[in-house]
């Protein structure tokens, strides 16, 4: 489950923002790199508060990175389950793929787009203050002359132009390497070739990167450096041959929807329902662990789970509503209840509640509960044709 591993830090338009605890690691280890690198410059308090900014702020413009995916793809339709930070940068989760060789191209072009202008910025601020030939060189920590915002604006540069470069590498699942499979899939016109071609092509660049690595390490002497790129070269090869059986297994249910495989006659609880007569009509009649909430219109307003009704004492049953003690779904943010009836069922594959759940809820244009489609169903739908057998949740 996406963030199941990550501690939340805050939200930001909506979209969950969590770091994972090898960002920690990566954290502390390039505090303890630019602290060296500003030792040369600066006093040793000076250039440990100035790493530690400094590294902060890396980790602040990967995030600006990939909210640029995350406003573009919202903006084409896309749901973002999160954005979490880790070992190797950070990673935004889409609910599903992209539709159109143009909505995969934006959203792939939007981070980059977003740290080319971070570094465009640092640099033309450290040009004001020391000059282009000066703001060139604080980015080789070179001539900053004690001047703390100069050297940190020199810092942000480099790391920007090399995080704006190593993410244009045409090897899938950079950023890269999904613009080299937009425009493969506009060249063929098959979404599932073009991925193929990508990731054929990010696991040869991981080949090189690992080879780099090596000879980094065993001819050149720079063993950190070199385990670092064989580390990412096997990253990035594995990552590549994931997309690729993904591909595989997405294809078998290209062109369905949600509507295809639910169950279109789900059991709901009307959120006024009193908690007694959901106890015992509902929770022991079924067996169910939770129950979908709707309003007197239909709507989905949440769910309710077994052991919220049962924390409530007998005796106060009869005098509280389900919606007392329902947990709540929103329309207006990201949720993880519910989809839309004519979604793809791909969309599913990305949606935390599925896991979290055992479900998910299919609502119409409106709102209203029309179905559930559980986790079984899904797997049998990837496994071949979709065969609609009525089920409920858990």
């Amino acid at each position: 489950m996406f963030g199941g591993g990550s501690i939340q830090l805050a939200r930001v338009f909506g979209i969950r923002i969590g770091v994972e605890p090898s960002w920690f690691l990566v954290l502390f280890l390039i505090i303890y790199l630019l602290t060296g690198f500003y030792g040369d410059e600066f006093s040793s308090d000076t250039a440990f508060v100035l790493a530690a900014v400094s590294a902060l702020l890396f980790f602040v413009s990967v995030l600006l990175h990939e909210l640029g995916h995350a406003v573009v793809a919202r903006r084409n339709g896309i749901g973002i389950v999160g954005i979490d930070l880790w070992l190797l940068g950070g990673v935004a989760k889409m609910e599903r793929d992209s539709d159109s060789p143009g909505v995969e191209f934006r959203v792939a072009a939007a981070g980059p787009a977003v740290t080319l202008l971070i570094a465009l910025v640092c640099f033309g601020v450290g040009s004001l203050i020391a000059g282009g030939a000066g703001a060139l060189d604080s980015t080789r920590f070179e001539g900053v002359a004690g001047d703390a915002v100069l050297a940190l604006l020199g810092y942000l540069t480099f790391i920007n132009g090399v995080l704006l470069v190593f993410n244009l590498i045409p090897a899938f699942p950079l950023d890269g390497g999904r613009i080299a499979r937009a425009v493969a899939w506009k060249r063929t016109g098959d979404r599932n070739k073009a991925t193929r071609i990508a990731a054929r092509l990010g696991r040869g660049f991981s080949f090189l990167m690992i080879a780099f690595g090596a000879y980094l390490a065993i001819v050149v002497g720079e063993l950190v450096d070199g385990i670092w790129f064989a580390f990412v070269g096997l990253f990035i090869g594995q990552a590549a041959g994931q997309a690729e059986e993904q591909t595989k297994i997405t294809s078998r249910i290209e062109g369905v929807r949600v509507a295809d495989v639910m169950d279109s006659e789900p059991v709901a609880l009307p959120a006024t329902l009193a908690l007694d007569r959901a106890h015992d009509e509902f929770f022991l009649r079924y067996g169910f662990p939770w129950f979908p909430v709707i309003d007197p219109d239909g709507r989905l307003s949440g769910l309710v789970a077994r052991e919220a009704v049962e924390a409530v004492p007998e005796a106060s049953r009869g005098e509280q509503a389900v919606a007392s003690v329902m947990a709540l779904d929103s329309p207006d943010g990201p949720s993880g209840m519910r989809v839309g009836l004519e979604e793809p069922l791909e969309a599913l594959l990305g949606l935390e509640g599925l896991t979290r759940l055992g479900a998910i809820m299919a609502v119409d244009p409106e709102g209203r509960l029309r179905g559930i489609v559980t986790l079984d169903q899904v797997k049998r739908a990837l496994q071949g044709p979709a065969d609609p057998v009525p089920t409920a949740p858990g």
